[in-house]
Formats: structure tokens, C-alpha cells, sequence
């Protein structure tokens, strides 16, 4: 079998050899792919991946540094698309830390140790596709200068910032996602209005005494929990056709300071106004779905706030009705309420 063996591979060598490709190539086929992606790495200038971090060749354009005690923004490769520095003790972004990194998308930066006075005004600058950017969970005072207007989901929440300003996100028309809960912000005039792509807008547990000014009208997604609001302007949900969810939970909310038919608009499906000072219920739409009333100060039960009519045909489409822990009880609720709210599964009082 041996001598059949060595006589077949002796009479293909040279007929192999002459059209160039190896008989014995296939034995060391994965061992060279491997020393391929070796090479790759090591010898193509620029590609070099920092010793703390790691390049996986699977996904050659991510930088993986996540919580390795770093404590400076280490050397980043030009083509690394992906870089992951969170859970560090980052405190500095100097304006030559990303010079290098002009093909970023997502810049992840969260939970380490970062202030204003230690980021370059020039050191997002260069990043002209990125797309993500956090930078929750530091202790930055205001929001970074420069930001690229590529981005589109921009975390901020879990830091100090006291005021945001039109310049500070001045030509971010493609920002959709702006996280700035869990601040110490008491203005941000009319710093909103420049967002036309903006759908989620958080908010909350900052210290706000009014609802923001000329807010996008795109926006699908409102919360602003946690604050000190209480009143709300005239006519201030009028424009945003697409808001679907509304949570003004925790506020000082009273009824005096709610205008009339406020909340009564077609396509809002939660309304949560829980923990507030409330003597009423507001009057709500009919197609609204999911309401939270709960901890508020109400001593009636007015089914018109549900339903102008009714009857067979005008009923609300509510299913969540939370009422507990206001002036009311079960008594209170009129036996036409099981016609007006028919779909609801849950009332709590």
C-alpha cells in the first residue's frame, strides 16, 4: 500500500508542479489561514492591536478594552470601527487620544472616571461617521464641545451636567436616541429644537421646573420622571403627531396647572402621571391604553375623562387603569364604567 502510495504522489508531482499548486498544500492549509491572520496583524502598518486590549481576527475591526483598569485612552489602530473602553478609570480624552481613529462608528466610554476640563474641545473632532457614543456614568458637568453630527444614539445620563445650551447639540440632525437622566439639570432652553430625527428623549430625575421648550417632533418616546415640574405649558403636546409615551411620574403636578384636553390626543398609548398632586382625572383619549394615576390626591372617580359618551359604540380602549393610593375606593366606580372601559383588564384602586 506504501509503495502504491509513494509511486502515485511521484507520478502527480511533476505534472502538479507544472501547473503550479502543491499535492501536499491541503496538510497545512488551516496552519497557514492561521499565519495569514498572524501576519495580518502584526506586519500591516497601522493594525497593531494594544497589548491591554484585544483584536479578535474573527471581528479584526473591534478593539475590545473593556475593564482593564486602563486609565488613559490607549493607541487606537485606524481601521477599528468598534472600540470598547467602558468599566475603566479613564479621566482624560486629550485631543490627540482619537486623532488616529477616524473610522469609528461606536465609542464606548461609559463608567469611568471622566470630567469636562479633561476633554479636548477637538478630540471627537475627527470622527466623522461615528454613530454611537457613550458616555454615561462619569462626572462630566456639560456636554463635550464638538460633538460629530453623525451620531445618532448619544448617552450622557449618570453625570453632573447642570445646563445644556442650543451650541451643544446644534446640527445633530441625525441623532435619534438622547439619554441625559440622572443629571443635575435645571435649563435647557431651547436646546431641543435643532434635534429633527429625535425619537426617545429621557430626562429624568434632574432638576427641571418645566417642561423644555420647542421640543422635536419626532419624538415617539418622552420621559421626565423625577423632577419638579408643576404645570405644563399651553398646547405643549400639540405638534408631536408620533408620541406614543409620555412618564411624568414623580413631579409636583397639579390640576390647576394642566390645561384642559392636555392629554386628550390621538395616538398616545402610555400616559404615566403617577406620584404627582392630582384632585382629578385628566381627560385622556379615547385609543390611549395604559394609565397610571396611582399616589395622587384624587377624590373622584369621573368617567367623563374616559368617555364623552356612552354607549354600544364610544367606549375606551384603555386595558391598565391605575388608581391606588389616591381618595377613592371601589364604591366609587360608576356602573357604566363596564361599558365606558370595556377592554380594560386591570383597575386598580
Amino acid at each position: 500500500m506504501r509503495l502504491e502510495t509513494v509511486i502515485l504522489l511521484s507520478a502527480l508531482l511533476p505534472l502538479c508542479l507544472s501547473h503550479g499548486w502543491d499535492p501536499l498544500a491541503w496538510l497545512f492549509h488551516r496552519h497557514g489561514q492561521a499565519q495569514q491572520v498572524g501576519f495580518l496583524r502584526a506586519d500591516t502598518v497601522g493594525w497593531a492591536c494594544p497589548d491591554e486590549c484585544d483584536c479578535p481576527p474573527t471581528f479584526p475591526i473591534a478593539m475590545y478594552c473593556e475593564g482593564r483598569g486602563l486609565t488613559a485612552v490607549p493607541s487606537i489602530p485606524s481601521h477599528i470601527k468598534y472600540l470598547y473602553l467602558q468599566n475603566n478609570a479613564i479621566s482624560a480624552v486629550p485631543d490627540a487620544a482619537l486623532v488616529n481613529a477616524t473610522s469609528l462608528v461606536w465609542l464606548m466610554l461609559h463608567h469611568n472616571q471622566l470630567t469636562s476640563d479633561a476633554i479636548g474641545k477637538e478630540a471627537f473632532l475627527k470622527l466623522v461617521g461615528l454613530e454611537r457614543l457613550f458616555l454615561h456614568h462619569n462626572n462630566l458637568t456639560s456636554i463635550p464641545p464638538n460633538l460629530p453630527l453623525s451620531l445618532r444614539d448619544l448617552r450622557l445620563d449618570h453625570n453632573r451636567i447642570e445646563k445644556v445650551i442650543p451650541t451643544d447639540l446644534e446640527g445633530m440632525d441625525n441623532l435619534t436616541i438622547l439619554h441625559l437622566h440622572d443629571n443635575e439639570v435645571t435649563d435647557m432652553a431651547t436646546s431641543l429644537k435643532a434635534l429633527k430625527s429625535l425619537t426617545l428623549l429621557d430626562i429624568s430625575n434632574n432638576k427641571l421646573i418645566k417642561v423644555p421648550d420647542a421640543l422635536p417632533e419626532h419624538l415617539h418616546q418622552f420621559y421626565m420622571e423625577f423632577n419638579s415640574i408643576d404645570s405644563l405649558p399651553e398646547g405643549f403636546l400639540g405638534g408631536l403627531a408620533q408620541l406614543q409615551y409620555i412618564r411624568m411620574s414623580h413631579n409636583l403636578l397639579k390640576d390647576k396647572g394642566i390645561p384642559s384636553n392636555t392629554f386628550n390626543i390621538t395616538g398616545l398609548v402610555e400616559l404615566d402621571l403617577s406620584f404627582n398632586k392630582l384632585e382629578r382625572i385628566p381627560t385622556v383619549s379615547t385609543t390611549l391604553q395604559h394609565l397610571y394615576l396611582q399616589a395622587n390626591q384624587i377624590k373622584e372617580f369621573s368617567l367623563g375623562s374616559f368617555c364623552p359618551v356612552v354607549d354600544v359604540t364610544n367606549f375606551s380602549r384603555l386595558q391598565t387603569l391605575r388608581l391606588d393610593g389616591n381618595e377613592i375606593s371601589q364604591e366609587d366606580i360608576p356602573s357604566e364604567s363596564a361599558l365606558c372601559l370595556r377592554w380594560a383588564s386591570s383597575i386598580q384602586i
